[in-house]
């Protein structure tokens, strides 16, 4: 099942045609190498770790569902300081893959011919081509969705800065415009 990708920091192929409608556990850990690869993918100091565990089986008919979670630590940079920050990521994620031909990516339409999306809804399916996906990739994907984008040293402030809370704030009246309007 194992084919690397020189192409991606993070690659586990899958052969469609192995899996069943039983799904199959799937552990997955970076190397040294696939960490480095990845911490310069991210554009973080370093990552340490980088592990998933999955479950791999059909959805419908010629669907592929990869349920899992994946857990890794990252070294970033303090926004506030520069300084090593250590951060945890912890997330669960399901994505459903369909050939690329297939009617299950498409999103019905409503009787007036538009799409309607639910942003609290399931995704739409991801399609593939050819017989293996990378779920190598699919995990790497969902642990850079969950990087902290600001990462700050717990206790850190930024020296000088007040944080507006909106109190003072007042809506302006509709006619203030019009006060200064004819002055002569």
């Amino acid at each position: 099942m194992k084919n690397k990708r020189d192409d991606v920091p993070f690659s586990y192929l899958v052969n469609i045609g192995h899996i069943s409608a039983n799904p199959v556990e799937v552990r997955l850990e970076a190397d040294k190498r696939e960490l480095a690869a990845l911490a310069e993918s991210w554009s973080v100091l370093s990552v340490d770790s980088l592990s998933a565990e999955l479950q791999i089986g059909r959805w419908k008919r010629d669907g592929i569902r990869i349920k899992g979670r994946v857990r890794a630590t990252i070294v970033q940079s303090c926004v506030v300081t520069l300084d090593p920050v250590t951060s945890a990521i912890d997330e669960s994620f399901e994505q459903i893959f369909v050939p690329e031909n297939s009617k299950l990516a498409r999103r019905p339409a409503n009787d007036a011919g538009e799409m309607v999306l639910d942003p609290d809804g399931p995704d739409l399916p991801e399609s593939f081509t050819g017989d293996t996906i990378d779920v190598g990739e699919v995990v790497t994907e969902f642990a850079a969705l969950a990087i902290d984008p600001y990462p700050r040293k717990p206790g850190v402030e930024f020296p000088g800065h007040i944080e507006d809370a909106g109190e003072s704030d007042k809506k302006p009246s509709a006619f203030a415009v019009l006060k200064d309007w004819k002055k002569d």
